[in-house]
């Protein structure tokens, strides 16, 4: 079955896709042929299906094998709305950013939106995977995780949907440790799945929470495990930019950037791009990092 999404303008299905690395992140994958995407995801009806997303005049085209119910249907229209932020409004940013030279080329390159997972569970995992690790450990983590604990796709059975929260909830500290190899995080990823598969927190519910930032902010912060970079990156993929999501890359590119190689601190970084408001993470993301491809 095929679907066809529209976009708001400007959009570019390549340019989401290399927004981050999370098309690296289990269960994505690119596709390389038409530039797109796949992504193995498991339906409330418990379907385990590959979406193939493909850019099409106007916005994508989404492959799905077999015939897809209407709540199927539905399901799979609002997910890929949401991973790729098909109705996001970028105009305020790129009406600033075409007055910085260093980020002048956004608009028309259609930068901006940055891939996200179907949920923000899902997100909220890897995002806790990458703290204290370098990117090789978080790929390997994600896919242990993926391969152990999420459903596998009938056509394909190597491959696997994201661990449920259920199906994480059921197992314990040490198969994490053992099998998913996720060392010191097993208790955050394992304490986050059962309060997300009990009911006890509805992390979706914080996609479309209508509150000030600063207290999204700190309910993330709440999650064990989370971090303020961590919750800075959540914000982003929330579509909130008020926050720079520093980390030891960022701190190395501020430092090149403005001080000459000199060490810098969070101080530094944040007031980099303080000047830029609500749009500061988003400022930074795409800043033409000189820097960045140096050796």
């Amino acid at each position: 079955m095929r679907l066809t999404l529209a976009a708001r303008s400007p959009f570019s299905l390549p340019a989401v896709v290399r927004s981050h690395g999370w098309a690296r992140l289990a269960p994505f994958d690119t596709d390389a042929p038409s530039d797109g995407l796949t992504y193995v995801v498991c339906l409330d009806s418990d379907r385990v299906s590959e979406m193939l997303i493909r850019e099409a005049p106007g916005g994508v085209s989404v492959e799905v094998d077999g015939h897809l119910s209407k709540a199927e249907h539905e399901e799979v229209v609002h997910k890929v709305e949401w991973m790729l932020g098909l109705g996001q409004d970028l105009s305020s940013f790129y009406a600033l950013a075409r007055q910085e030279p260093k980020l002048a080329y956004v608009e028309e390159r259609a930068q901006g939106r940055i891939l996200r997972s179907p949920t923000l569970f899902e997100d909220t995992v890897k995002t806790i995977l990458t703290t204290n690790a370098n990117w090789a450990g978080t790929i390997r983590m994600v896919e242990a995780l993926v391969s152990q604990f999420g459903a596998p796709l009938p056509s394909d059975p190597a491959r696997h949907a994201f661990a449920a929260p259920g199906r994480l909830a059921a197992t314990d500290e040490e198969t994490l440790r053992s099998s998913a190899r996720v060392g010191y995080r097993a208790p955050y990823v394992l304490g986050l799945a059962r309060c997300v598969a009990s009911g006890a927190f509805d992390l979706e519910v914080l996609k479309i929470a209508d509150i000030p930032t600063a207290e999204l902010r700190e309910r993330l912060l709440a999650i064990k495990g989370v971090g303020e970079y961590a919750a800075a990156n959540l914000l982003m993929l929330l579509g909130r930019y008020d926050f720079v999501p520093v980390d030891s890359w960022a701190l190395k590119l501020v430092s090149h950037e403005w001080y000459g190689g000199e060490s810098v601190g969070r101080g530094e970084v944040e007031g980099a791009f303080e000047r830029w408001g609500e749009w500061q993470g988003l400022a930074y993301w795409f800043w033409d990092w000189s820097y960045a491809g140096e050796s």
